[in-house]
């Protein structure tokens, strides 16, 4: 699963780890994009000591044997650590899945965390160029959109399980609160939200405020969310 941030994504881990057939990683390859990059986030020591800076590394973590019963492995992916400049032929092996949401919505959400914020910080351009990488290969992926999920979880959680041919599971539709041993170890910076959940929350429309720079920032990831936005999947 391939999202921005300031999205679903940490509860639609939470939707597919309450699976007793599913295993989860969160964000795997944060790690080695902070120490690619050099770039300050929250808790920046503490994420790269937790997981391998060397993406070849990472990236074989992801195709591990599966313990015991475990039959499915959800990676949740920010798509902002990843660039156009690396060689992203290993995501071909895998059921790739986009989640986008609207990008004033990311950015309005971002800026209460971060002072600043940039079109590459909220991963749409790298959410646009991956699904172009995925249909030159012949595999382009589902695209959901956050707002359309909110409005029918179940229903997009039957689409999803049917294209993964896996059983669907009510089980995916609500999760004890509280966190995981599987949240990376920056989830107290970030996840207070999900860890007060128990459950998708009820989409609703929300007032956005946001500066001239930060409008700036929304516009120009626009027409890359509404190409992948006309490409989502529609649920009847």
């Amino acid at each position: 699963m391939w999202s921005g941030p300031r999205n679903i994504s940490t509860a639609m881990m939470r939707s597919f780890e309450n699976r007793p057939d599913t295993v989860v990683v969160d964000e795997p390859l944060y790690a080695a994009y902070l120490a690619r990059t050099g770039i300050d986030h929250p808790a920046r020591e503490e994420v790269v000591a937790s997981q391998p800076t060397d993406l070849a590394e990472a990236i074989a973590a992801l195709s591990a044997p599966l313990p015991g019963a475990v039959r499915v492995h959800y990676a949740k992916h920010m798509t902002h650590h990843v660039s156009d400049d690396m060689d992203l032929g290993w995501t071909l092996a895998f059921r790739n899945v986009m989640l986008i949401r609207d990008p004033a919505e990311v950015v309005a959400s971002y800026v209460r965390a971060r002072e600043t914020c940039e079109p590459e910080d909220i991963g749409l351009p790298q959410q646009e160029w991956l699904v172009r990488l995925w249909d030159e290969h012949g595999v382009p992926p589902p695209v959901i959109d956050a707002g359309e999920f909110l409005r029918a979880p179940e229903a997009h959680l039957r689409w999803l399980c049917d294209w993964l041919e896996i059983p669907f599971t009510d089980r995916m539709l609500s999760w004890p609160a509280g966190p995981r041993e599987s949240d990376g170890v920056w989830a107290p910076h970030w996840y207070a939200a999900v860890w007060a959940s128990t459950g998708f929350e009820l989409w609703r429309p929300r007032a956005i405020e946001l500066s001239d720079h930060d409008a700036a920032v929304a516009d120009a990831c626009r027409p890359a969310y509404e190409m992948l936005r006309a490409r989502r999947v529609r649920i009847q």
